[in-house]
């Protein structure tokens, strides 16, 4: 019971390490917290800091889903454990404890914890996200339907109800983040993904 209570802990403290903005600080972009949309995520990032500081920022937030995630599963928790040590990692990300408790949207750490859920359910929630951003440039968008998929991937692999249940929950709020991108999606002026030069 110890062992399953500091994972889930360290999991959130771990999840709550915004890469977004430590990477500005080391590579000296702003705060993404006060540019462009304002959220501290890749695609916010890539935005103001160019291709290196939004890699950086998906590769972090990615692996602070996964290697939880990986802890526990090497550790052999069961299911109700897993779950729970990554939707805290998720939620660490959200809520974050280091950053008064205002984080990012969670797209990046979701797939994270889907990936260490099992890694072909990170791969299609991956791939569902670069088709819809492929043909519609559009990073919310690509977002919001492949975490509607991803819940669905999640069954399909492993059949568990509560890592099903755990996708399910990151999905949602997902969605619950992503309200004025719904907005912006609706009335037809979300912005689009621009590579741009750097």
């Amino acid at each position: 019971m110890l062992q399953d209570a500091l994972l889930i802990l360290c999991a959130y403290l771990l999840g709550s390490v915004s890469t977004a903005i430590v990477a500005g600080r080391l590579l000296g972009t702003a705060d993404p917290r006060t540019r462009g949309s304002g959220n501290p995520g890749a695609t916010n990032m890539l935005r103001i800091g160019g291709k290196k500081a939004g890699a950086i920022t998906l590769l972090g937030d990615m692996a602070k889903g996964l290697i939880p995630v990986a802890a526990a599963q090497a550790l052999g928790v069961d299911t109700g454990v897993l779950a729970a040590t990554g939707f805290a990692a998720f939620l660490g990300h959200l809520y974050p404890l280091y950053f008064g408790f205002k984080g990012g949207k969670g797209v990046a750490t979701a797939l994270g914890v889907l990936t260490g859920f099992h890694w072909a359910a990170g791969l299609a929630t991956m791939g569902t996200w670069l088709a819809v951003a492929l043909v519609t440039r559009i990073s919310s968008l690509s977002a919001l339907v492949a975490a509607a998929l991803a819940p669905a991937y999640v069954w399909w692999l492993l059949e568990q109800p509560v890592l099903t249940g755990a996708a399910a929950l990151m999905s949602a709020l997902l969605y619950w983040r992503h309200r004025s991108n719904i907005r912006n999606l609706m009335a037809g002026t979300e912005g689009r993904i621009n590579l741009g030069s750097k």
